[in-house]
């Protein structure tokens, strides 16, 4: 599509746009160590489970738009951890390094001149560059929405 550039430019915005909402990095930044692992009551999730459900499923769907061989992930057991403690501060710190990698290749593929965005991914079933991106852009405000709501019950938010 030529003139597709204004398009290509919102894309990238919305993986990471602040405009209507607070973007990743404010959700998760200075989320108490003691409080990463803890789940409110009457919710099934934790600050650690949703931020590591954002990067595994961010990465599912990057994997999925650029790789030949992808391989389908199982619901849920491959899109939550198990656990709602991350396993160390490592492995906090690097859940959102991970998911800021990922989203800086998403953004990469939305403003490549090269990637038809209407076209059909060649080893999915249908799918389109452009659904993906959209498809990981309103997954993640959705569960930052979530992370930000826990934050507020766990008393971190402000």
């Amino acid at each position: 599509m030529k003139n597709d550039a204004p398009l290509r430019e919102q894309l990238v915005k919305l993986l990471d746009w602040e405009d209507a909402h607070a973007g990743f990095e404010k959700a998760v930044a200075n989320i108490p160590p003691k409080d990463r692992g803890r789940q409110p009551a009457g919710l099934p999730y934790s600050p650690w489970q949703i931020v590591e459900h954002l990067r595994r499923t961010q990465h599912d769907i990057l994997d999925f738009c650029v790789n030949p061989k992808y391989e389908e992930l199982t619901w849920p057991d491959d899109y939550w951890p198990p656990h709602a403690e991350p396993a160390s501060a490592k492995a906090w710190d690097e859940s959102i390094r991970e998911f800021k990698t990922d989203r800086k290749r998403l953004q990469d593929l939305a403003a490549d001149p090269e990637i038809d965005l209407f076209a059909r991914i060649p080893h999915g079933s249908g799918q389109t560059y452009l659904r993906e991106l959209l498809l990981v852009a309103d997954h993640t405000s959705h569960h930052l929405g979530e992370l930000i709501v826990l934050r507020r019950l766990l008393g971190n938010w402000k």
